[in-house]
């Protein structure tokens, strides 16, 4: 399979993907079922600004066949159960095979339970995370057309930075913000583009 102009390759169930979720039948499953659509649970947002701050600097795909031992490791991520770790907490996680071994990452996951523990008192995480929502998405024909930071992204970085979140960057949220469908950068000529609810295509 050769992708088209726009980067995108119809599979063998004739429907439109981007490369990156084309071939790898993790991925793909993702893509199709999973990335882009709304998340409005603190557990499950806590979870995905864990697992793109571990993804900094590594590919996607390693995270995701991780992420069965992410869970394991972090408590489902749970905030907070992850909050009350202690330092034998990152001593044991920093021996774990199964996870991204980076102390700084791991002491991260642990603040930034901590600090959506604290923002429950101010409408908690999904409420502050989604105030954030642009009043427009990208409209991508093509992958090179798709940002990767956006004055939202730039401003709720500096947002949860204020609240004592780190691993935050403007970049990170922006790939935050594409997973959880605040913005629907599907490529147009993409079967997702328009599924999620938030954005009609």
């Amino acid at each position: 399979m050769t992708p088209d102009v726009s980067g995108c390759i119809i599979g063998d169930d004739g429907l439109t993907r981007p490369a990156w979720a084309a071939t790898d039948p993790l991925l793909r499953d993702y893509y199709d079922s999973e990335w882009g659509l709304p998340v409005r649970d603190e557990q499950g947002l806590y979870e995905r600004i864990s697992l793109e701050a571990f993804q900094a600097g590594l590919s996607w795909a390693t995270i995701l066949r991780k992420r069965p031992a992410f869970r394991a490791a972090f408590a489902d991520f749970h905030p907070e159960t992850v909050a009350a770790f202690t330092e034998d907490d990152v001593e044991r996680l920093l021996q774990d095979a199964g996870i991204v071994r980076n102390r700084l990452k791991i002491r991260a996951t642990i603040t930034n339970a901590q600090a959506t523990v604290d923002l429950r008192d101010d409408g908690g995480l999904v409420d502050f995370v989604w105030g954030f929502q642009p009043d427009s998405t990208p409209e991508p024909t093509a992958l090179t057309e798709i940002p990767t930071s956006s004055p939202e992204s730039v401003a709720l970085s500096k947002a949860l930075r204020k609240r004592g979140f780190v691993f935050v960057g403007p970049t990170t949220m922006y790939a935050l913000m594409e997973a959880i469908g605040m913005v629907d950068t599907h490529l147009l000529d993409s079967h997702r583009r328009g599924t999620s609810g938030v954005w009609l295509r």
